[in-house]
């Protein structure tokens, strides 16, 4: 009987340990890669997409007609603000990354002037109305001395979804328009196509 009861207190400490282990969730490796290294997850639309659209499509603009028509009319570099860029996907896109990647691209490029957006302007009127109180008359800026845009950038990113048995394509198309401010005409219309396939066994979207 002892011999008995020991093998039943092993099978329950196994049992036991087994659960423990079971519960403990599973292991996390974390890892340091490169910033710019393309790494896709969930197959939806990511850093590394918003980026290189970005940069292409700067590219693209300041290589037009556009740019060199108006500094050989106006005798300078044209004035640049970028406007909204809608996500019509079916997906959660930080546009305002998108966005901020297209601001680096156009103000290193040295090309063109850039302006604040909209909401960064609020801030620096609300800044300037408090130093006409507040700072003294040496430092305080002055008001109505903002520079003018000439142009606005704005477009839409779209999605299509086509997918059957644990496999899916979606190919993602960002349009953008860049848009006289006084004429309202475009100067520029670019588009950008990026297409994954993604395929998970098993499992139905």
């Amino acid at each position: 009987m002892p011999g008995k009861k020991r093998i039943i207190s092993s099978f329950f400490i196994l049992i036991i340990l087994s659960f423990i282990f079971n519960c403990s969730g599973p292991t996390r490796i974390v890892k340091r890669v490169q910033v710019d290294e393309a790494i896709d997850i969930s197959g939806h639309w990511n850093d590394t997409d918003a980026r290189m659209t970005a940069e292409s499509m700067v590219q693209d603009v300041l290589s037009r007609p556009w740019l060199q028509n108006f500094i050989e009319q106006n005798g300078r570099q044209p004035v640049v603000i970028v406007g909204y860029i809608r996500n019509r996907t079916s997906e959660h896109i930080e546009t305002d990354m998108f966005i901020k990647h297209i601001e680096r691209e156009l103000l290193n490029s040295g090309q063109v002037q850039f302006v604040a957006s909209d909401k960064e302007r609020q801030a620096l009127r609300r800044e300037r109305l408090d130093q006409q109180s507040f700072a003294s008359p040496e430092t305080a800026k002055e008001l109505a001395n903002e520079l003018g845009a000439d142009f606005m950038l704005q477009g839409v990113i779209t999605s299509v979804t086509d997918s059957f048995e644990g496999r899916r394509v979606v190919k993602y198309q960002v349009n953008l328009e860049l848009i006289d401010i006084e004429k309202n005409t475009k100067v520029w219309i670019g588009q950008k196509e990026i297409k994954k396939y993604i395929e998970q066994k098993k499992y139905k979207w």
